[in-house]
């Protein structure tokens, strides 16, 4: 038998009787201050969030079964390094070498080939450009082969009781539960400790607003279908707006003596700063070109683009464009940018 879950006002008895406190002083939120609150208690919170969002008592019952915390993804969660205090920025071109590497650019090759009407179709429909989604499938997963055996509710749980990041998490797990609604299996819903899973390692609020059937057949299958996979990304990045017929960069030729912190951004992002604080300010193609930085490939002169050479002086430059940006909403890091646009690069040549 389903056991029943608590309504709201008993669970609010329930948790006060738990952590000692008055029952006024335990609303049922999971954005309560629960710093001291037992896991199982917490766990009580999250269940009834989900409940209040319409999740089936079924589905919650059976995705928390036997839940307990993961100490493992604590660990994790706590060794993520900082960079608030960090100096410098280690070299791109190492970080591209040992992402960009034969086996990677051969495994993208090999599933672009294999996928070539496919990703020509989503394509037309969604202006991402095929290589550009098979390179974010290479990076997420390795084409499909490494996505993770955490279980998504265990970790989801784990984090938003551990409270770093309390309500992020909490919302993502009653997410889940939304997901595990559709008529997903707990033993299918695994993935990293942080929660992202399938293909394109989308986490669980991504998928119900982005992932997309891209088969027909009814289902956003993100797991195993390959249409469904492409069709996601794809999907993430129209969302994110990519702008079709534009690449996400090119090399550019630097004049001798050119001193790129003259045009260094002035604007603060709100996002993500010491990512964005690396890119210059944004001047059209020609107006570069007027100060000698040059395209290697076509670029209309009216495109925005931003100046870009990670490693400094003597080094690979590229002009940025807007599409550079887009690929930084899928993970706000210029190494993880940069090795996603360069591998797709490869991919078709």
């Amino acid at each position: 038998m389903i056991p029943r879950l608590l309504p709201f006002a008993a669970l609010g008895l329930a948790i006060a009787s738990v952590i000692g406190a008055s029952p006024t002083a335990a609303p049922a939120t999971a954005q309560a201050s629960t710093d001291d609150i037992p896991f199982d208690a917490y766990l009580e919170l999250l269940k009834a969030r989900a409940q209040g969002e319409g999740v089936s008592q079924n589905t919650i019952a059976r995705m928390t079964a036997g839940l307990t915390p993961n100490p493992a993804v604590i660990r994790l969660d706590q060794n993520q390094p900082g960079t608030a205090t960090t100096s410098g920025y280690p070299p791109m071109a190492d970080y591209v070498a040992s992402h960009v590497n034969p086996a990677r650019i051969g495994g993208g090759r090999s599933v672009y080939a294999q996928h070539r009407d496919l990703l020509a179709r989503i394509e037309n429909e969604y202006g991402v450009p095929g290589p550009i989604i098979v390179a974010i499938f290479g990076h997420e997963t390795s084409y499909g082969r490494v996505k993770g055996n955490f279980d998504l509710a265990r970790s989801l749980a784990t984090l938003a009781w551990e409270g770093r990041r309390r309500e992020l998490f909490a919302g993502e797990f009653v997410a889940l539960m939304k997901i595990a609604d559709k008529g997903f299996q707990r033993d299918q819903l695994v993935g990293s400790y942080a929660g992202a899973f399938g293909n394109p390692q989308f986490l669980p609020s991504v998928y119900l607003r982005l992932a997309t059937d891209g088969d027909g057949d009814g289902k956003a299958d993100i797991f195993s279908n390959r249409a469904d996979t492409f069709a996601s990304i794809a999907n993430y990045f129209r969302d994110a707006g990519w702008r079709s017929g534009q690449p996400w960069g090119v090399r550019a030729t630097v004049p001798a003596g050119f001193d790129p912190s003259a045009y260094r951004t002035r604007l603060v992002a709100p996002q993500c700063p010491r990512v964005h604080e690396r890119l210059s300010r944004w001047m059209t193609v020609a107006e570069w070109r007027a100060l000698g930085v040059v395209a290697q490939r076509g670029l209309a002169d009216d495109v925005m683009v931003s100046f870009f050479q990670p490693d400094g002086p003597g080094t690979p430059a590229w002009l940025l464009t807007g599409n550079y940006r887009a690929i930084l909403e899928y993970n706000c890091s210029s190494y993880y940018a940069m090795s996603v646009g360069l591998l797709a690069d490869e991919i078709v040549n």
